[in-house]
């Protein structure tokens, strides 16, 4: 796939390798709302430098515009979980890759995810986290998938309720490609 050859497309339909994909959520939707939680964030923890971690992948596009929309000292760290693997539902069975690098203990820890599907993903890192002594852990997610919750877990900061549909682009993923579309979107027909 060659986006500069092959992304064309009007309104909020696009043509990428023969596959069309509806348009959920476009560049500039994206660009303003990560701009508000950031703004958010900023206001929320000023004067308590958060500790800042990134599930790892989908939600590396995110963190980068993001975390440069706070503008408050913060530290980045990353966790590498998958509960996907190449299928396009959660399996359910969460595993840590690579954990982080700096302690929380005592920290104000933002927990950055891409989307909260089933929950329970974000309900055992939660756990994971707690038990790490922090001062408080908050979660910010991109995206939150009402209709698929199986457990409810606290979203504090949150950019976009969706409908039950497969995304990809902006680090969303379909068995690791896709992540570099400007959009987030989903496969039509």
């Amino acid at each position: 796939m060659s986006l500069s050859d092959e992304l064309t497309g009007s309104g909020r339909t696009t043509l990428i390798d023969g596959m069309t994909f509806e348009v959920l959520i476009d560049e500039e939707e994206l660009a303003s709302r990560v701009r508000e939680l950031g703004q958010q964030i900023s206001r929320d923890y000023d004067g308590l430098k958060p500790a800042i971690v990134a599930v790892l992948k989908g939600s590396f596009v995110f963190l980068a515009d993001l975390v440069r929309a706070i503008d408050i000292e913060c530290t980045v760290d990353f966790l590498v979980v998958s509960s996907y693997g190449d299928d396009t539902k959660s399996s359910g069975v969460v595993q840590i890759s690579s954990d982080l690098t700096t302690p929380v203990e005592g920290r104000h820890v933002i927990l950055i995810e891409d989307i909260v599907d089933t929950g329970l993903t974000m309900s055992y890192l939660l756990k994971n986290l707690d038990s790490r002594s922090p001062a408080s852990v908050k979660v910010c997610t991109l995206l939150e998938k009402p209709s698929r919750l199986k457990v409810e877990v606290p979203i504090h900061y949150k950019g976009f309720t969706i409908d039950d549909h497969f995304v990809v682009g902006y680090g969303l993923d379909y068995a690791q490609t896709m992540r570099n579309l400007p959009f987030i979107g989903y496969k039509v027909g």
